[in-house]
């Protein structure tokens, strides 16, 4: 029993708050706290989605609102994605805001002339007259065994799209800070969950628990300072950088961890300190390799001054360029995973 616990204690990461007085919030009630906290605050701010109401929410991250707030705030919606999005977007042209619920971004595809053309858009188009604040938010790529239609990562999609902003929360902490942001944003902000973290739970401090607490979209976060090299990740890879940290602290290697947070605007400014210290990169991410995250990340060092710091060249780890398998094993091997991590590490180190 003592191995098992230090092994499940090894795999766990690190949290972002103090341990001190830290009490466990699992992301499913951080974002359920972020949105009562600021339909609250707002009564302008309303969600709408398949599922939020009477039944709680498809994942519960709504539990409890419909009962609180009645049926004008909390609303369902048929199955129609473009539909109810486009409703959304015309209500946060009129002045409310609101936060529209996707089931899995997978089917946000149903939506995105609402999501680019409607919301994205408009700001500009109307020369900086129309605000669009509206939340699109919903679990975001791989869950587990539910095979290649809902399993894709849309952080590259969206965060390609000048007029949003683009969020991908790690832990508790994340999911609170930067849902509560992204509602008070005055434009559209895209917050990329991940199904697979709903039911975790970490710690938090007072700090996050309270009810002004926000975070600021475009700003990373160190997780775990290191002299050795830079992973930089988002979402669940966060953890599983963590978790190679981890192991490669144990060989006497020390990496310094970034949790993005935001994907538009990304946080260039804290990967370029860490990589002017480190000299090393590997990014982390479980989305498809073809311009995605890691690639920008990659072609920001090159157009930059830190480029020249390098020691070795950058590492991207990533999901595998398939469609995403159906089968137990084959999903794993389609994801990035600690091993995987480890050996980039080891290669781009020279490490035999």
């Amino acid at each position: 029993m003592l191995a098992s616990a230090v092994r499940n204690l090894s795999r766990r990461s690190f949290s972002t708050s103090k341990a001190v007085s830290a009490q466990q919030l699992t992301v499913r009630d951080a974002l359920n706290a972020a949105l009562d906290e600021e339909m609250e605050r707002d009564e302008k701010v309303f969600i709408l989605g398949e599922e939020v109401a009477q039944y709680d929410g498809a994942y519960k991250v709504s539990r409890g609102l419909w009962k609180k707030y009645g049926d004008k705030r909390v609303i369902d919606t048929p199955i129609t994605e473009m539909g109810f999005a486009g409703i959304a977007v015309g209500a946060a042209m009129a002045g409310l805001r609101p936060v529209c619920e996707f089931m899995t971004f997978n089917f946000s595809m149903q939506a995105i002339d609402q999501v680019i053309n409607s919301a994205a858009k408009t700001f500009y188009m109307s020369a900086g007259t129309v605000n669009v604040p509206i939340v699109f938010r919903g679990p975001n790529g791989a869950a587990a065994g539910v095979a290649a239609q809902h399993s894709q990562c849309f952080g590259a999609w969206y965060s390609h799209c000048p007029g949003l902003k683009v969020v991908s929360p790690y832990d508790s902490e994340d999911a609170k800070g930067l849902l509560k942001a992204a509602i008070r944003d005055p434009d559209p902000v895209v917050v990329l969950e991940n199904e697979m973290l709903y039911g975790v739970g970490y710690p938090v401090s007072d700090q996050v628990l309270d009810k002004n607490f926000v975070l600021p979209i475009g700003k990373a976060k160190i997780m775990r300072p290191g002299k050795h090299i830079t992973i930089v990740a988002h979402s669940k890879s966060v953890e599983t950088a963590l978790q190679a940290a981890n192991e490669l602290a144990g060989k006497g290697i020390e990496a310094e961890v970034i949790n993005l947070r935001s994907l538009r605007p990304l946080d260039s400014e804290t990967i370029f300190k860490s990589v002017q210290k480190t000299h090393h990169l590997v990014t982390v991410e479980q989305g498809w390799p073809q311009s995605g995250i890691g690639s920008e990340i990659c072609a920001r060092i090159m157009e930059h001054e830190t480029f020249f710091h390098l020691d070795a060249p950058i590492w991207r780890v990533t999901g595998v360029d398939v469609p995403m398998p159906y089968a137990k094993t084959l999903e794993a091997a389609a994801l990035p995973q600690v091993p995987d991590v480890v050996t980039a590490v080891n290669k781009v180190l020279g490490v035999k």
